[in-house]
């Protein structure tokens, strides 16, 4: 639930706004090892045998699925409250002050216990409770002024400068016992575990400070030319102590041709022509995390004893080294962009732009000595991106009883990464997308991030084709060894978005779609079932029977699939009843929705759309961005249908 109010006063010159708002969230978690032994079990198995038991089979993954699922116990709930203050002044005219605070708490609790009848660690540890707990809280602080004029009819200026203020705590703890001798507690009494291990208890704390500066000149000309700077410069604690602060200015200017005289022939079906042009650069301190600036202590290696103590102790060694160099990532930007009107039917954009980011935080192995620690978070990477955006709506029909009317966005995006490396942190690439979990696939890595190629990037041996055995023949070297080639990108080349608006009388019919194009998807999921060591005991798609394979599971471009897709995500029919004056309604609609109908696509796994993640992540010693690959992880999207009714008084 929410509250709010607001109060003017002084001739409505002062004003003061204030909000609560409060809510709680609680679900059931699944356990998603369930879709892969789904997959696994023979399907004419049984749920349950004839005394009524789960039906247990032998073999590697494959335990019974619907036990998996129940046989736990699991609630996790979320508390959430949100309050805030708002308060304007405006001593003179054109002259306003804004002051905006915020105070935010979450609190994340997880419960789950494995019953020691659970085939799943439930058994072998006797009942597995757990707890967690996580709480975080946020202060902002928002204060700007501005100042809007307008002198001789043909200046206007608008100025701004603020301040703002934000800390983010956070803190948790969580705990684990096994040993139950009665499933009777759940997670609700963890001390009557009788089994606990090193690391079954943790708890953690950390905070983070951003301070930014902000100032802004929008500045226009006869409502022709206009011009925009702002200047931003933000510091941040997770950075370095020697570049906590970054700099970041912008600019753009634009120029509306239509109302220049020499249009003036066009004016009878041209509406609005604007040229725009815009540079700008933008920081980023998102996927680091805090103290990664900063020398840190951790327990490693085996416990040792302490002979004066009497007690086996947990060794303490540096686990991060410092970089007071650590700074912003920042990206440069430059576009340019046209508005455009036709008839007063057609109207839209198109914008061409170039993004080049720096300093790109990787992790890089460093030589010990001079330094304790074997990595190091450092800025060095730069990734480009360039390309065209498409934005189109049109008035297609429009008469008495019937209209039309579309929304068209397309985008093109071109990107490459081109610097991993630099005369102090070197490095030919970044391994990613590991297909541990899979069997005779650990270890297996599938992307790498590379110069010259995007994120996402697929790389591995090329399959010719199958032998007269069903053995897979790759392009192999000189050695007789595979050959590592690039495969193409998890990363699409082209977006499209479509909407469609139609009207008949009092009909309404809205139709919305998506789309993504020239993307790569790896379809982990059956390339491990197409495996002949996985009969009898385990389950494989009928197609395998007769694809001729006879080798097990191997990675290669067999398996990378194009990722096209077109999905109709959202379908609603409506009909308006003519208004009841007579019953004091103003308007009566029904209509029915449906929700991702169909999709349009090559792929021929569950659904090309999969872990579609690109941010770069390495801030863990490891790149945890591995967008594009199928492997088990995706339960499929339900199409729904609902019917509503909206009622106006």
């Amino acid at each position: 639930g929410s509250i709010s109010a607001h109060q003017y006063a002084l001739n409505k010159k002062f004003k003061i706004e204030g909000g609560l708002s409060a809510n709680r969230d609680n679900w059931t978690p699944t356990d998603n090892r369930i879709f892969e032994r789904a997959t696994n079990l023979n399907p004419t198995v049984p749920v349950r045998d004839r005394f009524g038991e789960y039906t247990s089979i032998s073999g590697t993954n494959t335990e019974n699925p619907v036990e998996l699922n129940n046989n736990r116990f699991a609630d996790n709930s979320r508390h959430r409250i949100l309050g805030y203050g708002k308060i304007e002044i405006e001593p003179i005219t054109g002259l306003k002050a804004v002051a905006n605070g915020s105070y935010e708490f979450n609190s994340l609790q997880t419960r789950l216990y494995l019953p020691t009848y659970a085939v799943m660690e439930g058994r072998g540890e006797q009942g597995r409770g757990q707890r967690f707990n996580d709480d975080s809280r946020t202060y902002q602080l928002e204060t700007y002024i501005t100042y809007d004029t307008e002198f001789n009819k043909q200046h206007k200026l608008n100025v701004m400068g603020g301040y703002s203020y934000t800390n983010l705590m956070y803190e948790g703890f969580g705990a684990t016992r096994r040993g139950f001798d009665t499933d009777e507690f759940l997670y609700n009494n963890l001390a009557a575990g009788g089994d606990y291990r090193k690391g079954d208890v943790y708890s953690y704390k950390g905070e983070a400070t951003l301070v930014s500066f902000f100032g802004r000149i929008n500045y226009s000309y006869l409502g022709k030319y206009m011009a925009t700077a702002t200047l931003r410069d933000d510091g941040s604690s997770r950075f370095g102590a020697n570049h906590k602060w970054g700099l970041f200015p912008s600019a753009s200017v634009a120029w509306r041709i239509s109302d220049e005289s020499f249009m003036a022939s066009t004016s009878s079906w041209l509406n609005n022509l604007k040229l725009r042009l815009g540079y700008g650069i933008t920081g980023n301190q998102d996927g680091i995390g805090e103290y990664k600036s900063l020398s840190l202590l951790g327990t490693t290696g085996s416990a040792y004893y302490d002979a004066i103590t009497g007690t086996w102790k947990s060794p303490y060694a540096p686990i991060q080294n410092p970089n007071p160099d650590l700074k912003w990532e920042s990206t440069e930007q430059f576009n340019l962009g046209v508005d455009f009107s036709i008839i007063n039917r057609i109207s839209g954009s198109i914008e061409l732009y170039s993004k080049n980011t720096k300093d790109l935080l990787w992790v890089y192995p460093v030589p010990q000595p001079p330094n304790l620690f074997g990595t190091k978070l450092a800025n060095v990477g730069t990734l480009r991106n360039r390309g065209i955006e498409l934005n189109l709506n049109a008035n297609i029909l429009k008469s008495k009883d019937f209209s039309w009317d579309t929304n068209l966005t397309v985008s093109y995006n071109d990107q490459e990464v081109t610097k991993i490396s630099n005369k102090d942190y070197e490095s030919s690439g970044f391994q990613a997308g590991g297909l541990h979990g899979l069997r005779g696939l650990s270890g297996i890595y599938t992307q790498i991030i590379k110069e010259g190629y995007p994120v996402g990037a697929f790389f591995g041996p090329k399959c010719i084709g199958l032998d007269e055995d069903g053995k897979y023949i790759l392009n192999i070297d000189d050695k007789g060894e595979p050959i590592n080639e690039y495969l193409g990108s998890a990363q699409a080349k082209v977006n499209l978005g479509l909407a469609m608006t139609f009207s008949y009388k009092n009909f309404d019919l809205n139709i919305s779609g998506y789309g993504m194009f020239g993307q790569k998807v790896l379809n982990a999921t059956t390339m491990s079932l197409y495996d002949p060591t996985r009969l009898p005991a385990q389950n494989v798609p009928d197609k395998f029977v007769t694809s001729g394979i006879t080798s097990p599971a191997t990675y290669s471009d067999y398996w990378v699939e194009s990722g096209d897709f077109f999905r109709l995500q959202s379908m609603t029919l409506g009909y308006t009843l003519p208004a009841t004056k007579n019953l004091g309604l103003k308007k009566i609609r029904v209509y029915v929705t449906a929700e991702n109908l169909f999709i349009l696509t090559g792929y021929t796994g569950v659904d090309p759309e999969v872990n579609a993640n690109l941010a770069l992540n390495q801030s863990n010693g490891q790149v945890t961005t591995s967008p594009g690959i199928d492997m088990h992880n995706y339960y499929p999207r339900p199409r729904t249908f609902s019917f509503g009714l909206n009622v106006s008084f």
